[in-house]
């Protein structure tokens, strides 16, 4: 008896859950109607093959432009740069395997 109202709570539960999935799935094909994506496969291609393309709006909200980078600071800035060269023995201070082996 008890596994027959687990059953049927799973079931339920189960249920709920598809519809509850469904509504939401329902509302983003809804939102996303109006939309394209941009650029479109055949305007990438057309870009890549050297072609002027031109991009439509695609319906979706528009951004705000993103804020100026910030200048590099000027006075008071401190710059170290570091000169290092490559040891000139012909041969490393240490042994590989193909130097074992010779």
């Amino acid at each position: 008896m008890t596994d027959t109202k687990h059953d049927e709570a799973a079931r339920k539960r189960l249920g709920e859950d598809r519809a509850r999935r469904e509504k939401q799935q329902a509302s983003q094909r809804e939102a996303m109607a109006g939309v394209k994506p941009t650029p479109t496969q055949e305007e990438n291609d057309l870009a890549a093959l050297g072609v002027p393309v031109e991009l439509a709006p695609d319906g979706s909200p528009e951004q705000p432009p993103a804020p100026p980078p910030e200048p590099p600071p000027t006075e008071g800035a401190t710059s170290r740069s570091r000169h290092v060269e490559a040891g000139q023995s012909s041969k490393g201070s240490y042994s590989t395997r193909s130097a074992a082996f010779e």
